[in-house]
């Protein structure tokens, strides 16, 4: 019997690799016949570098700009021609010094840095996953690290960050990379909000980051005084752009890569479950697991679960979930697909000794799992196969 793990990650626990290990120990612990495939996935956002280097990419760092300018290592994968990007490694809230958040000053430069990296190595496709990020700069530093500049009307350099947006008054993208080209980019994102009003990347993310309503205001200020000025600098495609599903993505780097990369927005997990194979390897699968940490109402909207549930069903695979918890009824769980769903919750109802405890419990949830498909626990009509 061949069982393929393809969870995501558990925030604040534990990562997708580890949480198909332990699946896998507890799987193995019961019915040590079966053939276990460890295939963790990811969103796009934080995870995706894990997710794609399981499935045979190669792990590079590189040492850039941390969100508010101190060096950061940051990982980015590379298979033949091919790069991902995270952008949280290098611009995300995980690498803020000592976690403190700064919603005006923050800076997607570092996330430019991966890019001009990756392009070192001769990769011509580039995936942008753009969750988890520090800044609403508008994707401003990421260009600035690719050579284009922005000035005020005294003709000085911009400080980094969405605030000072604010004083832009020209923008120059004659100095960005030339290789850029020769590249095709993908904004592998979600998010469908656009860059500017009450569903943009001030109003809606800009909070998360640490932005008051004042931070707010000044924030969506000026990011419409940046698309003014980028609209001078670019004409249509950055008019076109602005309203664009994954414009507001990241604080607004969605803007920017569709605007003046090119990008072409795709679902995170589609894009994943096409870099790592995923839907190939389920042809002749028994089983899938999948899940993530908390199984809920934005579950069903494009995360990683409902996509590798997808997947699953178009090749007749049946698909079972764990999670940390959920607050998802029955009837919702199976008409997303689900065969069986295990929460940590069940075994542990204290959400923090759940986190703390991850492991074994999930462990102990493979465990009755195998015990299932050796086919001797429940009932018949409760099996997973």
């Amino acid at each position: 019997m061949r069982v393929i793990l393809a969870p995501d990650k558990f925030k604040g626990s534990l990562s997708a690799p580890e949480v198909a290990r332990y699946l896998a120990d507890g799987l193995h612990s019961t019915h040590a016949g079966l053939d276990i495939e460890l295939m963790p996935v990811a969103d796009g956002g934080e995870g995706t570098i894990d997710a794609v280097v399981a499935a045979g990419f190669t792990r590079v760092s590189a040492t850039v700009q941390g969100p508010t300018g101190e060096p950061v290592e940051a990982d980015f994968a590379v298979r033949d021609n091919v790069a991902v990007i995270e952008m949280a490694t290098a611009s995300g809230l995980a690498v803020l010094p000592g976690g403190e958040l700064s919603p005006l000053a923050a800076s997607t430069y570092g996330t430019g840095q991966l890019v001009s990296a990756a392009m070192d190595r001769g990769c011509t496709e580039i995936v942008l996953g753009v969750g988890g990020s520090a800044s609403t700069d508008g994707g401003a530093g990421m260009l600035a690290a690719l050579g284009a500049t922005f000035k005020d009307a005294a003709g000085r350099h911009l400080p980094p960050g969405g605030g000072a947006l604010a004083t832009v008054t020209n923008i120059d993208l004659g100095g960005l990379d030339r290789r850029m080209g020769a590249v095709t980019f993908t904004l592998a994102s979600d998010v469908d909000n656009p860059l500017l009003g009450p569903d943009g990347a001030a109003a809606i993310f800009g909070p998360q980051k640490g932005a008051t309503p004042a931070h707010v205001t000044h924030l969506e200020n000026a990011l419409e005084r940046y698309f003014r000025i980028m609209a001078n600098a670019l004409g249509m495609a950055a008019v076109d752009a602005i309203d664009a599903p994954g414009a507001g993505a990241a604080g607004g780097t969605g803007y920017a890569a569709l605007a003046v990369l090119n990008a072409e927005r795709r679902s995170g997990i589609e894009v994943i479950l096409g870099l790592t194979g995923l839907a190939e390897r389920l042809h002749g699968a028994d089983l899938v697991i999948t899940g993530e940490g908390s199984l809920d109402e934005q579950s069903l909207f494009g995360k990683a679960p409902m996509g590798v549930a997808a997947a699953a069903r178009a090749a007749g695979v049946p698909v079972a979930a764990v999670c940390g918890r959920t607050t998802l009824d029955a009837a919702t769980l199976k008409g997303a697909g689900f065969i069986h769903t295990h929460a940590l919750t069940d075994i542990e109802p204290n959400t923090s000794l759940c986190m703390k405890n991850a492991g074994s419990l999930l462990t102990e949830i493979g465990a009755l799992i195998g015990t299932e498909l050796a086919g001797t626990g429940h009932e018949q009509e409760n099996s997973y196969v």
